[in-house]
């Protein structure tokens, strides 16, 4: 994914862009990176580039940090709404025998993936801020 962008400025080695907000921005699991601001986002980078504020910039996310992200916020938390509506209909329904199977199993998809979805939030905030899990600032264009 690339985003063409303004530097608005420069933090130490980093860098604000301004860029145009997406259609993908809705689903875009590197939330914590960007602050959506009606049709705008602004995005913290890498300033690999040397960039200055005002300067037009091309600003690249990396594809395996995307999809390593995509796979802990959606993946996992898909995957314990399975496991947990398997637990939930063969072990939770013989604990409440007087409860209807399905709707135990549901309570224990929904209550695992809750619970791993609230994980995941709460594990992915190491990683905030990190350089190697930005995006960067590969280019000025003039």
């Amino acid at each position: 994914m690339e985003e063409i962008g303004i530097v608005k400025e420069i933090i130490g080695p980093k860098a604000i862009v301004t860029v145009q907000r997406q259609s993908g921005c809705e689903k875009c699991p590197g939330g914590s990176v960007c602050k959506m601001m009606g049709n705008e986002a602004e995005v913290e980078a890498v300033n690999e580039a040397r960039a200055k504020a005002g300067d037009k910039v091309r600003v690249a996310f990396k594809p395996y940090t995307y999809l390593k992200g995509t796979i802990f916020i959606y993946g996992i938390p898909s995957i314990m709404l399975i496991i947990g509506a398997i637990l939930g209909k063969e072990y939770l329904s013989r604990l409440l025998p007087n409860t209807d199977p399905d709707i135990v199993s549901a309570i224990g998809g929904f209550g695992l993936f809750i619970l791993t979805f609230l994980f995941m939030k709460v594990w992915m905030k190491r990683y905030e801020g990190k350089q190697e899990y930005m995006p960067v600032i590969e280019e000025i264009i003039k």
